[in-house]
């Protein structure tokens, strides 16, 4: 009887543990069901997120290449207006039709042309620096932006500093080859130093004096000045940046030019300055 007994307890001891066994089997069974079913939900979340992403990017590309395609088609208009002529000394001028284009843009106000880079553009100038950073020539909407004169400046013939801002389209256009003026092909070939600028009422030759790369700031676009001693020192500042010295003379008495344009990095800009050296009233 003992022995019966002892079979009988061990039987429903044994009984026991299995079912302690089964159920934790199930519940590794369970947790490892949940788990699974936690990482087909985080994976088919990142591939949502990396649909979303590609179509993002799609939409962007689709964007910069439509609104290049619509720069390109707005600056083809605007070559009509200009046309290049030969002076008395053989060099290459322009002629740049200011009525028709302000038919076009009522805002533009300049032409400008830099040697050996894909400065050729009109120049618009408004009420602020804002306006046409998104905005073509059109005046619609485009992230392209086109070239404008910073809205301090007077364009009278009395400011000591114009500057000209552009963005720095990957394919070249706008200002995206000032860049180019940093480089020692660009620096090699001293045709390159003209940047030409005509208004209305003054069609003026600039001899470049300075190019470098800066850490975002408005130092450089300075338009007004207490005195020529006063300007003096923002030139010797100019000139002490430049990665090249040009050998040009410039002080307190001249008026210059200044183009800038973001690097890829939106962190730093690249700056060009320009001393005039020529100019004829119209």
């Amino acid at each position: 009887m003992e022995k019966k007994e002892t079979v009988k307890k061990k039987t429903k001891k044994q009984v026991k543990t299995n079912s302690n066994k089964k159920q934790q089997a199930k519940k590794v069974t369970k947790k490892v069901e949940k788990d699974n079913k936690k990482k087909k939900i985080i994976h088919y979340i990142v591939e949502v997120i990396f649909i979303i992403l590609i179509l993002i990017s799609v939409f962007k590309i689709f964007i910069w290449w439509k609104d290049n395609h619509k720069s390109k088609k707005i600056l083809k208009e605007t070559s009509k207006n200009v046309e290049v002529i030969k002076d008395e000394s053989g060099e290459d001028t322009l002629k740049v039709d200011f009525a028709s284009l302000k038919k076009q843009n009522s805002d533009t106000v300049a032409y400008l042309k830099v040697n050996g880079t894909n400065i050729d553009y009109p120049l618009v100038k408004t009420t602020n620096n804002e306006y046409y950073l998104f905005r073509s020539f059109d005046k619609t909407y485009n992230e392209a932006g086109w070239p404008f004169i910073n809205f301090q400046n007077k364009l009278d013939g009395t400011d000591k500093n114009i500057s000209i801002f552009g963005h720095a389209r990957l394919d070249g256009s706008m200002f995206g080859t000032l860049k180019d003026t940093l480089n020692e092909t660009w620096q090699s070939d001293e045709n390159n130093f003209k940047v030409t600028f005509i208004t209305e009422n003054e069609e003026s030759t600039y001899q470049v004096f300075s190019t470098y790369k800066i850490k975002v700031e408005d130092y450089y676009i300075n338009a007004d000045f207490i005195s020529n001693n006063e300007f003096d020192k923002f030139i010797k500042t100019l000139k002490s940046r430049s990665n090249k010295d040009y050998g040009i003379e410039v002080s307190g008495e001249d008026q210059i030019i200044t183009l800038s344009t973001c690097d890829i990095n939106n962190d730093y800009r690249i700056v060009m300055h320009a001393k005039k050296v020529n100019w004829l009233f119209k």
